[in-house]
């Protein structure tokens, strides 16, 4: 890491890419040579800025309990916690009088609160998409009952299903919920059109904003717009930061009321023996010590990436989306899943969904891996409906694949291959993906693949990973 890293200002995307930690470290192929690491896996996890690496390294020299002790690093482990706060709120466009910042671990984490301490009551419903991460699905499934839009055939979300199943349930439905950007298909739902509908039923709306906010800038909107997204939820892993925390951010008046769910150190003002006064938010919803430095991480980033500009980013993403899109539409044998047209680009993020026509989605991603030094995703992407409705699967194909999955065989798992880029990625990224997949197509590879029926991952017979003591060791 550079000894003073700087942040990266006054538009320029292109010193972005060397702000990335690991940009330059190489890897073995199965021929023994090495490449230069390339990841397309941003949809899953995206790297540090060496910036946010500075900050936190400078952190740790500072850091101690926060809002309780009175020592000096306490009082500046305080301070920094409470700013980070405040660099978040601003950067989705919260009100200060209006809403509360409540950190987490991460989206999931987040959503699971608010499900957790929604006031639903018997007969209550949560509106969501079939195009939904499962931790934007499986925690409404434990608390209320849940209906689902449809999507479209190329993977957009049909809004006339949507409007229909408002108007049909009312005032049944207590929240809408939806993904801001999928990270399946890339599709970014129109959310404050969405919020403005849900509104109007008297429904609250929340954005999952996990793969929409390292890609576009985020606004929750005035307090009295109609299209104003009620609830905030974000994962700093996503977002450049990966280092332990996210936040869900919504009006302080909703987290005043009833209980926390998760009960101990920090989220109470005084406890005896007969009673407890719960701590006013986001305090009573912060149980035991939080993650400061993680905090601090996220602090970092949205400083980095606001210097450069949200706009800037967007506009860089566009471009290398476009420019893939061309490239993988070009090639025969090589099928793109959603929005295919490369002129669409402010319908989506740059997450493209595709696969090789006659090979294993996992075999694809090891090939790219092994003999490319391209890291990718494969499988279902933790949107298993998603998916199943993408490469239509009938009901009785995927009884059959559940059956074998619960018998420990994952080896026939359906899915596709997931290409993502983050805001450091280039043109050069797509070039060697486009040149693989290609090889990949013509059966121009080395490895004889082997697949593990536990999990589904395909590996070279006889390949040896380095020891990862050459890597690292604690």
């Amino acid at each position: 890491m550079c000894a003073n890293s700087q942040m990266i200002s006054n538009n320029n995307i292109v010193d972005l890419r060397n702000e990335i930690v690991g940009i330059d470290q190489q890897f073995p192929l199965l021929d023994g040579s090495y490449l230069p690491y390339v990841s397309l896996d941003n949809a899953a996890s995206t790297p540090s800025f060496r910036y946010v690496q500075e900050k936190v390294n400078q952190a740790m020299e500072l850091y101690s309990s926060v809002h309780r002790g009175s020592g000096y690093k306490s009082l500046i482990s305080t301070y920094l916690y409470d700013e980070a706060r405040r660099v978040v709120l601003d950067f989705v466009g919260g009100n200060a009088d209006h809403d509360v910042v409540i950190f987490s671990k991460n989206t999931s984490e987040a959503i699971n609160k608010l499900a957790a301490l929604f006031p639903f009551q018997p007969g209550d419903m949560v509106l969501t998409t079939t195009m939904e991460h499962h931790s934007n699905d499986l925690p409404w499934r434990a608390r209320a009952h849940v209906l689902y839009t449809k999507i479209n055939p190329d993977g957009t979300l049909d809004m006339d299903d949507y409007q229909a199943k408002l108007e049909q349930y009312k005032s049944q439905i207590k929240l809408v919920t939806v993904t801001g950007a999928s990270n399946v298909s890339g599709f970014m739902p129109p959310i404050h059109e969405m919020a403005e509908m849900a509104h109007r039923q008297n429904a609250l709306f929340l954005a999952d904003c996990a793969q929409l906010i390292p890609h576009r800038k985020v606004d929750m909107g005035t307090v009295d717009s109609p299209g104003r997204l009620d609830f905030v939820t974000f994962s700093g892993h996503k977002v450049y930061a990966p280092y332990g925390a996210g936040g869900l951010i919504g009006p302080k008046a909703f987290f005043e009321t009833g209980e926390p769910d998760y009960r101990g150190g920090g989220t109470i003002e005084i406890v005896t023996l007969d009673e407890v006064t719960w701590a006013e938010p986001p305090d009573r919803d912060e149980v035991g010590s939080p993650n400061v430095i993680g905090a601090v991480a996220i602090a970092a980033t949205i400083k980095q990436l606001s210097a450069v500009g949200m706009d800037v980013i967007a506009a860089h993403e566009a471009e290398l989306t476009a420019y893939a899109l061309k490239k993988f539409n070009a090639i025969q044998g090589l099928k793109i899943y959603g929005i295919q047209d490369p002129s669409r680009t402010s319908d989506r993020v740059g997450v493209i969904p595709l696969d090789v026509e006659g090979i294993h989605h996992g075999l694809v991603a090891a090939v790219l891996s092994f003999e490319g030094a391209i890291g990718v995703r494969n499988g279902c992407f933790c949107a298993h409906p998603y998916i199943l409705e993408l490469l239509h699967v009938s009901h009785e194909t995927y009884m059959r694949f559940r059956n074998r999955v619960q018998h420990g065989d994952r080896s026939l798992l359906p899915g596709l291959v997931r290409v993502s880029f983050g805001c450091y990625n280039n043109f050069e990224d797509i070039d060697r993906a486009v040149e693989m997949f290609e090889r990949i197509i013509r059966h121009d590879y080395k490895g004889d693949y082997v697949i593990e029926e536990r999990t589904g991952s395909f590996f070279p017979r006889g390949f040896e990973l380095p020891s990862v003591k050459s890597y690292f060791e604690f």
